[in-house]
Order: structure tokens, then C-alpha cells, then sequence
């Protein structure tokens, strides 16, 4: 099977040893090293250990041949574009089952009509890990807010929208979906 581990890792900016150090239970850089480079055979469990670890699904770190990478043609940095060493590839967004979707009807803070956002649902339980960032929230029959997740307790969130001057609202929420992916067309 050939493994995309390594491309991912990097693309995150991620070592080997921050790798490692991520898996649950922890391993050690060495063997991270082996299964990037085929040394050691990539069993399911390991693919879907390294893939929680860089936070990505176990599909992404595997070539398959019904998925169109995507080609990098340069990278952006401290130097301006520059081509890349060695070749590149992108995989394309794969949702997964607690992903959800927002479409940006009319402009919004730094959200343009058309835009496409891909969220992540989230249990009352990891509400802190989408602390200051874009967030949807379910009010009531039908009803959502939208805006930045300020603080969190106990299931009760605090949300500021996106609207200049708009007051904070605080409410209790069964879930919480953090924007994860902004897609828009040019």
C-alpha cells in the first residue's frame, strides 16, 4: 500500500517526534520514520492511529486511485513562490460523517456570498477546543447562530456574531459545528 504519511506530516509542519508524541498510545519517532518510508508494513490500526494524530482522515494518507490529487506547483514562503525539491501532491477535501455544511448566502465579516464552509460537529464534552473560532450552534426549532465561540460552560456557550455591534448571546447547545474548511470561488 502506498502512503502518503510523510507529504501529510509535512504539509502540517509537522516532525516525526510531534508525530509520535500525538499517537494514542505513544510511539516513538523511529517507528513514525519506518512506516512513512514502507520499512514496516502500515496495518489499519496504524493508519488510523497516525491519521488522528495529524488530524486528518485515514483516507488522506493513502494514494487511491479513484481520488484526483491535486499538483503543487509552488510554495509560498519567507521568498516568495519558489518551486517545490520534490513533487507534491494535494489531496481534496473528503468530508466525514460529523462534518456538516454552511453556505454564505450574503457577505459576512470575512465571508463572501457563495462561500462554502465545511464544519465539524462537536459534542458539549470538546466545546473548549473551538474556543475563538467560527462557530454554528443550534437555537430552538429551525433556528442557528453563527459567529466567533468566546468561552464555553457546562454546555452553555457564549457567541459574539459576525455582525459589527452585535451583543453576545449566551444559550445552552445540544452541539456545536467549528468551521474547519472555507471553500470560494473566485
Amino acid at each position: 500500500m502506498l502512503t502518503r504519511i510523510r507529504e501529510v506530516r509535512k504539509a502540517k509542519g509537522l516532525t516525526l517526534h510531534e508525530v509520535a508524541a500525538r499517537c494514542v498510545p505513544p510511539t516513538t519517532a523511529q517507528t513514525i520514520g519506518r512506516l512513512e518510508t514502507g520499512t514496516r508494513t502500515v496495518s489499519v490500526g496504524w493508519l488510523n492511529r497516525i491519521a488522528a494524530a495529524l488530524g486528518v482522515g485515514a483516507g488522506d494518507l493513502v494514494t487511491l486511485p479513484d481520488r484526483a490529487d491535486l499538483a503543487v506547483a509552488a510554495l509560498l514562503g519567507p521568498e516568495g513562490a519558489t518551486a517545490p525539491r520534490k513533487p507534491l501532491l494535494l489531496a481534496p477535501p473528503a468530508p466525514s460523517p460529523a462534518m456538516l455544511g454552511i453556505v454564505v448566502e450574503v457577505a459576512q465579516s470575512d465571508y463572501r456570498a457563495g462561500d462554502q464552509l465545511w464544519a465539524e460537529r462537536l459534542a458539549p464534552a470538546d466545546f473548549a477546543r473551538a474556543i475563538n473560532r467560527d462557530v454554528l450552534a443550534p437555537r430552538g426549532v429551525g433556528g442557528f447562530s453563527f459567529g466567533r465561540l468566546v468561552a464555553t460552560d457546562a454546555g452553555r456557550v457564549q457567541i459574539l456574531p459576525l455582525s459589527p455591534g452585535a451583543r453576545q448571546l449566551v444559550f445552552d447547545a445540544p452541539w456545536i459545528a467549528v468551521v474547519r474548511t472555507l471553500i470560494r470561488a473566485c
